[in-house]
C-alpha cells in the first residue's frame, strides 16, 4: 500500500464516519438537546485522544512540543480551531435537531467544499472558471433541496449553511497550522475548547428539571458515544493526519463523500425519504463538488502538459 493510498483511505473512512454520524446527531440531539449532545461528545473526544497521544509518543510518532514557543503555538492553534469548531458543530447540530432530515443536513453541510476555494480567493488565491460554475450549481441545488414551499429557505437551512462556512474556515486553519504542530494534540485541544464553550449554553438552556433523565435511553448515550468516540476522537484526527499527507484537492474530494454516506445512513437507519425535487438538488450539489475538485485536477494537468 503506497503512502498516498493509505492516507486517502483515512480520509474516505473519515467521510464514512461523519456521514453516519448525522444519524447519531439526529437521535442524540432529540434525546438530550443539541448543546448537551455537543458538549459531552466533544469532551469525550478530547479524553479519548489522551491515551492515543501517549501511545504515539511511545512509538516515536508523536511530536511533543519542547520549547515554550512550540507549546504556545500548539495551544493557540488548537484553541483557535476549537472556537471555530464550536460555531460549526453547534450551528450544524441546531440545524439537524430542528430541521429533521439527516440526509438534507449532510448535503447542505457539504457546501464547505465549495466555500474553501471561495474564501481562498479573499486570501489572494485565485479560482478558475470551474469553481465559479460549481458555486452556481451549488446554489441551484440548494434551492431545489431546501426551498420546498413558498415560504423560502428555512432558518434551519440557514444555520446549516453558516455551519458549512464555519467548517470551511476550520479546514483552512488546519491547513495553516498542522505542519507546525502535532496533529493529534491539536485535535485534543480543539475538542476540549469546543466542549467547554458548548457547556455554557448547555448550562443556560438545557440543564433544567428532568435533564439527567434524558440520558437514560440508548438514543442518548449510544449516539453520544458514537459521536464522541468515532466522529470526534477518530474521524477528526484522521482528517488532520490525512490532510497533512494528501493533496488538498484530493482530500476535499474524498471528504465530500460524507454527503453520500449521510443520505445512505438516513435511509437505512432512520427510514428517511426524499422527494424527487430534493434528490435532484442532492445530485446537483454533489456534481458541483465533483466539478470543483476534478476540474482543478483536469486544468492543472492540462497546464503541466502545455509546459512540457
Amino acid at each position: 500500500m503506497t503512502k498516498n493510498l493509505k492516507y486517502s483511505l483515512m480520509l474516505l473512512l473519515t467521510a464514512a464516519i461523519w456521514g453516519f454520524a448525522f444519524v447519531a446527531q439526529t437521535t442524540g440531539g432529540d434525546a438530550v438537546g443539541p448543546f448537551s449532545f455537543n458538549a459531552i461528545r466533544n469532551i469525550i473526544g478530547a479524553a479519548v485522544l489522551v491515551p492515543v497521544i501517549a501511545f504515539l509518543d511511545r512509538l516515536g510518532y508523536g511530536k511533543k512540543p519542547e520549547s515554550k514557543e512550540e507549546k504556545k503555538k500548539l495551544i493557540i492553534s488548537g484553541s483557535l480551531i476549537g472556537i471555530v469548531l464550536f460555531l460549526a458543530t453547534n450551528l450544524q447540530q441546531l440545524g439537524i435537531t430542528y430541521g429533521r432530515s439527516a440526509g438534507k443536513a449532510g448535503f447542505l453541510t457539504a457546501c464547505y467544499l465549495i466555500l474553501v476555494p471561495v474564501i481562498g480567493l479573499f486570501l489572494g488565491k485565485k479560482c478558475g472558471a470551474h469553481i465559479w460554475a460549481a458555486v452556481a450549481m451549488t446554489m441551484g441545488g440548494i434551492y431545489l433541496l431546501s426551498v420546498t414551499d413558498v415560504s423560502g429557505i428555512s432558518w434551519q437551512d440557514i444555520l446549516l449553511l453558516l455551519s458549512a462556512l464555519s467548517f470551511a474556515i476550520q479546514i483552512i486553519l488546519i491547513d495553516r497550522f498542522v505542519a507546525d504542530v502535532d496533529g493529534v494534540r491539536m485535535a485534543a485541544i480543539q475538542f476540549l475548547v469546543c466542549g467547554l464553550l458548548t457547556a455554557i449554553p448547555m448550562a443556560i438552556f438545557e440543564c433544567g428539571k428532568g435533564w439527567t433523565e434524558s440520558f437514560r435511553g440508548f438514543d442518548a448515550w449510544g449516539s453520544i458515544l458514537y459521536a464522541g468516540l468515532f466522529s470526534c476522537g477518530i474521524a477528526y484526527t484522521l482528517q488532520i493526519v490525512g490532510q497533512k499527507n494528501v493533496h488538498p484537492t484530493l482530500a476535499s474530494l474524498l471528504m465530500s463523500f460524507e454527503s453520500v454516506f449521510c443520505v445512505l445512513g438516513g435511509w437505512l437507519l432512520l427510514g428517511e425519504k426524499m422527494s424527487g425535487r430534493q434528490i435532484a438538488g442532492c445530485v446537483i450539489v454533489f456534481a458541483a463538488i465533483l466539478l470543483a475538485q476534478f476540474g482543478e485536477i483536469f486544468f492543472a494537468g492540462r497546464i503541466k502538459l502545455k509546459k512540457k
